[in-house]
């Protein structure tokens, strides 16, 4: 792949889990991003134990050669008033845009259960026709507001959500406008639809309209007991769902030909929710940026 279009970071989350606070509780914020710059990465994602002083997290990463690429927005259209999204939106977009990214990544997480204790595949919320006309009019205006300061907004389809599955991100990508882009995430949709085709079915539908791709691996033995068990979407987290690209069952080959044959220029980010008390951050963060050497080229 062409590394002058192509970036690779790596997301804190293999280090402490926002959702799961006790996983890597221990993992300071320094240690987070000096193992990111040891293992190879350029970029990172934002976490909640990151300074939220821009001047005390440029100065933290620049010591390291790190940049910030994005960081998750939580839209809720589904259950409060959009003008206090979109107000809520705006200092996230201030804050990314003073750190440098220029795409903001949001999920529509109003009626979401990836935090609940229900079961990930039975209990997924299935949006109306008045809450997609909230979730659209919403995304598009967001996508305004972004634009204004020469950012894109991406929606991140995501398990536990109203747009999760193939059908449901066809839906929302052809309904709203075109500044509205999409965050990739291959873990998810392979998650969701249960094979490996959907990854390459998905980006090769949408591969003008990546803004931004989260390259997440996972294990399918662990999702056959999520969906048979009935776990919750956290529980799978603990029962080891996800792992990095290179340890699951993902080839990420045929992902990285459609991104460099159509041109994609943005981030890659590794992103894969464990528990670092059986998955070393550090050495799982080495094992994806090796895979990624020898399958992309970067």
């Amino acid at each position: 792949m062409n590394t002058n279009a192509v970036k690779l970071g790596i997301a804190p989350i293999g280090w402490t889990n926002d959702d799961l606070p006790d996983l890597g509780s221990e993992n300071t914020f320094e240690q987070c991003i000096s193992e990111m710059a040891l293992a190879g990465f350029a970029g990172t994602e934002v976490g909640n134990k990151y300074p939220k002083d821009t001047a005390v997290l440029k100065k933290a990463l620049s010591l390291r050669g790190l940049e910030i690429c994005n960081a998750w927005f939580s839209a809720c259209f589904t259950s409060k008033p959009e003008s206090e999204v979109l107000a809520e939106f705006v200092i996230h977009r201030d804050f990314l845009h003073e750190m440098g990214a220029r795409v903001i990544g949001a999920a529509e997480v109003g009626n979401s259960i990836q935090g609940l204790a229900e079961p990930i595949f039975d209990a997924k919320p299935v949006y109306t026709e008045e809450q997609w006309a909230k979730v659209i009019q919403g995304y598009n205006k967001m996508a305004d507001l972004a634009e204004e300061k020469g950012m894109r907004l991406a929606c991140h389809h995501h398990m536990g959500t109203g747009i999760q599955t193939m059908d449901e991100i066809r839906h929302f990508m052809d309904h709203v406008q075109k500044n509205v882009w999409l965050l990739y995430d291959s873990g998810h949709i392979f998650y969701s639809e249960g094979n490996q085709e959907a990854c390459v079915t998905l980006l090769s539908a949408y591969a003008d309209r990546i803004a931004h791709v989260h390259l997440k691996d996972l294990r399918p033995e662990v999702v056959v007991a999520v969906r048979r068990d009935k776990l919750s979407f956290l529980d799978g987290v603990r029962a080891g769902t996800f792992t990095v690209p290179g340890d699951g069952a993902t080839d990420f080959r045929p992902i990285f030909d459609i991104l460099e044959e159509t041109g994609y220029k943005g981030w890659m980010v590794v992103e894969a929710e464990q528990d670092p008390a059986k998955a070393n951050p550090l050495e799982y963060a080495i094992k994806a940026r090796r895979y990624i050497a020898e399958t992309a080229g970067l």
